[in-house]
């Protein structure tokens, strides 16, 4: 069904609001993905703080050019595009579209490219960003490169002692 001059009005300004105040988005073709897999997509995406939403093409095309958002162009893009919001982190929706669309039986499902920082990326930057370690495992890292030189450090002094007691030892046991 066609939506109205004032329906497209309305998708246009909640389509931009949500441009504004996103930390990243996805946009992804979503031929034939199901109603069901819909759902469980924006169920899994709720759980890291994103939300999916269906966007006509000419309408994302003039929220864009309106946006300002550099190097990103739709004109091959499908007649509806689904874009995914994250407001919260950068990067956990873009590894869950990542991981949703390599699951099995998803046959249009792929994705188109991506915002982040008010820049278009590619999809093959979507994917490489997808692919990165969370901030958790990167901190977790960070702690144990960190943490290497003390625990080294820890390790010799411990064999210093150690071979100190050793002798200590060997000498008693020799006198007795």
């Amino acid at each position: 069904m066609a939506l109205t001059r004032k329906q497209k009005e309305e998708v246009f300004t909640s389509v931009k609001e949500k441009l504004k105040d996103q930390r990243s988005a996805v946009l992804v073709d979503f031929t034939g993905l199901s109603v069901l897999k819909t759902n469980e997509l924006k169920k899994d995406l709720k759980k890291v703080g994103a939300e999916y939403k269906v966007v006509k093409k000419n309408i994302l095309a003039k929220v864009i050019e309106d946006s300002d958002i550099e190097n990103l162009d739709v004109k091959d893009f499908g007649r509806a595009t689904g874009v995914v919001f994250s407001y919260e982190d950068q990067v956990a929706p873009v590894k869950t579209v990542y991981d949703f669309s390599k699951q099995k039986g998803l046959v249009g499902f792929k994705i188109l490219g991506g915002i982040l920082e008010s820049k278009g990326i590619s999809e093959g930057e979507v994917i490489a960003l997808a692919k990165l370690p969370s901030r958790e495992q990167l901190l977790a890292n960070l702690l144990a490169q960190m943490n290497a030189p003390v625990s080294g450090f820890v390790n010799v002094l411990s064999g210093n002692i150690k071979n100190l007691v050793y002798a200590l030892n060997a000498i008693k046991e020799k006198k007795a």
